[in-house]
């Protein structure tokens, strides 16, 4: 077996219209104790002015042309990392919004196909403290390992327990065999947890599982490819969270998600997110209990959640589109906007 300096990781950040919080990620990245062989920046695609920025800072040299029916674009370069070691830099282009699902397809399916032996996804909001990766490589021989989960908190420094296991997870009790497991204060613990799920915030994947369990699904556009991919990691191993591995998670501030949930652009994701847990119940968990507790979760999104701007009859029409596309697999990733918006920009 080869030491933990051997190993080669490629970190993947996927990103979108947040320049600022691109540079604060990759300069986190950049300060690693243990810097990663390579970053795959994966922009899908922004217009905030991401690619000029990336130059500036040196992270790429050139930016991408304007697109003539290609799919993607990509360029490379080398930089240091604070302790001199070349870090690789890969900026992918992608010229079709393909959500953070299809980012993490795409910047797995690249670094994996490049022979790298792990992988840390994480999103572009995410900030690693500077030992985050060196502590998770400590592990990689642990029984049975196939990922390796950071501790999230947010910028206070709370934990946020929801990124390792099922609680943000509406239906999460049917999967509650699988968060039997008593974190207890995991912030105090010196020794890795086997848990249930890990987040795409720090999780560290080995390449040698890919093989076996595929990619993330790029179907799923936003939220959930996550917990679909931790379910598929559950079945051939153990994910284990590394609680001296600290990542912050910027997305996680009360004041993000105060924003968030106020926007149209929020209403619009929820479809997304009730398609994508209700997939995921019927791959995983289809029987008469889960059957029940959707049909309870029906009732209530459809009759506790809509909002004043949207009509009764177009609310029912959307929680239950979600609901149906859910269960036969449909990914239609337009259809939200054109229920609600007529397909106008949310």
């Amino acid at each position: 077996m080869s030491s933990r300096d051997d190993v080669k990781v490629a970190a993947v950040v996927v990103t979108f219209n947040r320049k600022k919080l691109l540079l604060e990620c990759l300069n986190a990245l950049r300060n690693q104790t243990r810097s990663p062989n390579a970053i795959f920046i994966i922009d899908g695609p922004s217009t905030d002015g991401t690619p000029e920025a990336l130059v500036q800072e040196g992270y790429i040299r050139e930016t991408p042309p304007q697109p003539r029916g290609q799919y993607s674009w990509k360029t490379e370069n080398t930089i240091m990392s604070s302790s001199g070691a070349p870090i690789r830099v890969v900026y992918v282009r992608l010229y079709e919004d393909v959500g953070g699902a299809g980012g993490f397809h795409e910047g797995v399916k690249l670094a994996y196909n490049e022979g790298y032996d792990w992988i840390w996804l994480m999103d572009d909001d995410a900030e690693p403290k500077k030992n985050a990766l060196g502590e998770l490589l400590r592990y990689i021989e642990l029984p049975d390992v196939v990922a390796l989960k950071c501790l999230v908190v947010d910028p206070t420094g709370v934990v946020h327990v929801s990124h390792w296991n099922f609680s943000r997870f509406f239906c999460g009790g049917l999967f509650r065999e699988y968060d039997t497991i008593n974190l207890g204060d995991t912030k105090s613990r010196d020794t890795p947890i086997v848990v249930p799920y890990g987040s795409f915030v720090g999780l560290l994947v080995s390449s040698n599982v890919i093989k076996e369990i595929g990619l993330p699904m790029k179907e799923f556009f936003i939220y959930n490819d996550d917990v679909e991919y931790s379910l598929r990691l559950n079945q051939i191993g153990k994910v284990y969270l590394v609680p001296q591995s600290v990542i912050v998670h910027k997305g996680d501030s009360p004041q993000t998600k105060r924003k968030k949930s106020t926007t149209k652009w929020g209403l619009v994701k929820r479809y997304y997110s009730i398609r994508n847990q209700i997939y995921i119940v019927k791959k995983y968990k289809w029987n008469i209990e889960s059957f029940l507790v959707l049909l309870k979760c029906y009732l209530y999104h459809i009759s506790k959640t809509r909002p004043e701007y949207v009509s009764r009859w177009r609310w029912v029409y959307f929680i239950t589109s979600a609901y149906l596309d859910g269960i036969r697999g449909v990914f239609d990733n337009k259809k939200p906007k054109q229920i609600l918006y007529g397909g106008k920009k949310a």
